[in-house]
């Protein structure tokens, strides 16, 4: 066993102990795009948006230079999955900006028990 001076050194010690992080754990790269770019709102409402669309905008913004690679990446997708006559790339997009929804499982289990008293002992 441990004697206390064993564990005060992996306790902080009162004052300055360079263990410790005093800026915090550093950003993560996708809160530090959301100050840029797009909150995960702001995604789903675009994808949305463009799924409201007619073939002809869709088109339009697929072409557009100006239009973000997002947008241009999900019109590209559904207009591809179209031509195709495809349901995927639809399905997709559709489950990325509502989710999925709930799925049910219906189980079955006609397994039965047996017990066995022996000599004041239960086997199964």
């Amino acid at each position: 066993m441990a004697n206390n001076k064993d564990l005060a050194k992996y306790n902080f010690q009162k004052g300055f102990d360079p263990r410790r992080n005093i800026k915090g754990s550093p950003r993560k790269l996708i809160s530090t795009f959301t100050d840029i770019g797009y909150t995960k709102r702001e995604i789903n409402d675009c994808i949305q948006n463009i799924l409201a669309l007619t073939l002809d905008e869709i088109k339009q913004i697929q072409d557009n230079e100006d239009c973000t690679i997002l947008e241009r990446t999900i019109a590209k997708a559904l207009v591809k999955g179209f031509e195709k006559g495809s349901l995927y790339n639809l399905e997709t997009t559709l489950s990325r900006s509502m989710g999925t929804p709930k799925e049910s499982v219906e189980q079955i289990t006609d397994n039965k028990i047996e017990i066995v008293y022996i000599e004041g002992k239960t086997i199964l």
